[in-house]
């Protein structure tokens, strides 16, 4: 038996319940897909899977998307993280409506002309809604395939000999995920041992990690009203990693004025960055002109998960 046709059949029999998983013919497949496909970028399956039962109830479909204001969006993305992602799906909604008649194109460079796709998400719409073969090289399906050969690899060894070339772009994607992990791989109880040159080999290949980890120190200057339990936030203060939204008065490393009172330190992780975070507050009933006060328990608006922590860090002063 063939490599796809073994993982087609344990795909088959083993693929996870997932609420973007429909019917090719679904009106709704190619919005779910799109949507999903932006959320699992750089984010867990299980972490999406809520995310995206929310948004579909409140945002149901390609147009309501593209009609949808920017703040409703993050207020629905709100702790999921990588925010550039929401804004780029929402400028790429805009376009798909207007240009393709609420269609994604199923030709590769339109597909990257697009706001936020690139050359793996380009191929994983292609396969997945179009049933191209086409392999979405992810983590998971390069280390499959470089086991197999046990040589690393980014090369599809003659997979697409299938007319369910859309199932095996994530029977791959699945069967990385679940069977053939990055550690403690399932080996034993895999289908395609007997085909696997990392299992029968005593030198097996080992995967490096490329990220590297960044390690930043800021200090966090927060105004805050105690009459009223708010804090001033703006958006003209840009760390990087978070540019144009709410955040306190962020400095790197910065000499303390004796107005602040130093309030705690403690650490956060964003994306590839550890950060060392100290903590200093001020009651002040004025704040400077680009600043808006916010309350500490009813936010409304969009507030990134890491001014959230902030929050937390300060109630207690109340």
């Amino acid at each position: 038996m063939k490599l796809s046709k073994k993982i087609l059949t344990w795909y088959d029999n083993n693929k996870r319940v997932l609420p973007w998983r429909i019917s090719q013919t679904s009106k709704k497949n190619q919005y779910y897909r799109i949507l999903s496909e932006f959320m699992l970028q750089q984010t867990q399956v299980k972490t999406v899977i809520p995310y995206f039962n929310n948004f579909v109830k409140k945002i149901p479909n390609l147009k309501a998307l593209s009609k949808s204001n920017e703040k409703k969006i993050l207020k629905l993305w709100e702790g999921l993280g990588y925010y550039t992602r929401a804004k780029n799906l929402h400028k790429t909604s805009k376009i798909l409506v207007k240009k393709y008649n609420g269609l994604i194109p199923d030709s590769f460079e339109k597909l990257k002309e697009l706001p936020g796709i690139g050359d793996y998400t380009a191929n994983v719409l292609l396969a997945l809604i179009y049933n191209q073969p086409r392999v979405a090289f992810d983590g998971n399906v390069k280390r499959v395939l470089s086991r197999v050969s046990n040589i690393n690899t980014d090369k599809a060894v003659n997979l697409f000999k299938t007319k369910r070339n859309g199932d095996l772009a994530e029977a791959l994607m699945e069967f990385g995920a679940l069977v053939c992990k990055p550690k403690d791989p399932k080996c034993y109880e895999c289908k395609i041992n007997t085909m696997c040159a990392y299992y029968s080999s005593k030198s097996k290949i080992k995967f490096k990690r490329k990220i590297k980890i960044q390690s930043k120190s800021y200090d966090i200057f927060c105004y805050l009203k105690k009459s009223k339990k708010q804090i001033a936030l703006t958006k003209s203060n840009d760390l990087g990693f978070l540019k144009k939204f709410n955040l306190p008065k962020i400095q790197k490393a910065a000499k303390k004025n004796k107005n602040w009172k130093f309030l705690c330190n403690y650490k956060n992780s964003i994306s590839n960055k550890k950060l060392n975070l100290n903590l200093y507050y001020k009651f002040s009933s004025k704040i400077p002109s680009k600043y808006n006060w916010y309350s500490l328990n009813k936010n409304k608006e969009f507030i990134p998960s890491f001014t959230k922590k902030i929050f937390k860090q300060i109630t207690h002063l109340y």
